[in-house]
């Protein structure tokens, strides 16, 4: 059994760890409630930017006419994958980088070339360094002040690179923020843009009024000049909003990550305790047993 310089050495230890863990939950709650509050604003939002554009969609004639939206082999593609600057967020980190060696493998399978890869956080970008690709910039600086042209401007650059046609496919890896509780690692296609009248029903988010009918949108100038202008605007929103969602889903899991090690901290102080004071209780005993046993004598 150890000592009680030992036991009493290893609760100090685990009442500092345990201060940490719980500071680290208290900052983690503080962001996560503003980055709650930004991802929920955000999303109907771009929500209803789709929902539009599907609608015009559905009532043209013909395709879509945009460099973002046509459909051609695969050769050629793009990744972007959103992790943390920092760890002691759970599996958050290592879901992502494992998404993303598994889809990196697949396209190598299949003969396809990553072109480019967008790692947005200083995780992703340690996983794409280890999986052999060049980063041209850092991206880390998003994740601690989030802003939106910084997103769009990455936007911008692989929609020049798919309508140059030096990419075929663009794909997202991040976490979709359900709740505090739940987050979703999600892979979705950035380009090209698919929209449809499949996807033109209103989402939750609309009123009840507006999903018993289609509503009819006066459009100026024309449909086709509206769409044109809404489509990169909708492509730049994309790449924020999963920013955002990831965000709000690393300060969620941080806070999950945290509390668990808080638990487990008092768990083992309630057991190191214990064993210190029945160390404690034997050695007054044995004391006791000598001082009697030496006066018996």
């Amino acid at each position: 059994m150890a000592s009680l310089k030992e036991v009493k050495t290893r609760i100090a230890s685990v009442q500092s760890t345990r201060k940490i863990t719980s500071a680290m939950k208290m900052v983690a709650s503080s962001k996560l409630h503003r980055a709650q509050q930004a991802i929920e604003s955000m999303r109907p939002y771009e929500q209803q930017l789709t929902h539009i554009m599907s609608a015009f969609v559905a009532g043209m004639e013909g395709e879509l006419d945009t460099p973002y939206a046509g459909e051609r082999e695969v050769k050629r593609v793009a990744i972007v994958l959103y992790t943390s600057n920092s760890s002691l967020c759970g599996g958050f980190n290592a879901n992502v980088i494992k998404a993303f060696n598994h889809k990196v493998d697949s396209y190598q399978k299949a003969g396809v070339e990553i072109v480019r890869v967008y790692p947005l956080g200083k995780k992703a970008a340690d996983a794409v360094r280890k999986a052999g690709f060049a980063i041209t910039a850092d991206y880390s600086h998003l994740l601690d002040h989030p802003a939106y042209r910084p997103a769009a401007d990455i936007a911008s650059e692989i929609m020049d690179l798919y309508a140059q046609k030096k990419i075929d496919r663009a794909d997202l890896i991040y976490h979709h923020f359900k709740s505090a509780g739940s987050q979703i690692l999600t892979e979705e296609e950035f380009l090209p843009v698919r929209l449809n009248a499949a996807t033109s029903a209103p989402s939750q988010a609309n009123s009840a009024s507006e999903t018993q009918w289609e509503l009819d949108y006066i459009v100026e100038p024309s449909k086709e000049e509206v769409l044109m202008r809404l489509v990169p605007k909708s492509l730049h929103l994309k790449l924020f909003t999963a920013l955002l969602d990831s965000l709000a889903s690393e300060h969620a899991a941080r806070v999950i990550a945290m509390q668990v090690a808080t638990d487990n901290a008092d768990d083992l102080l309630r057991e190191l305790t214990l064993t210190y004071n029945k160390t404690r209780q034997q050695a007054i005993t044995a004391e006791l047993l000598d001082i009697v046993g030496g006066s018996m004598q």
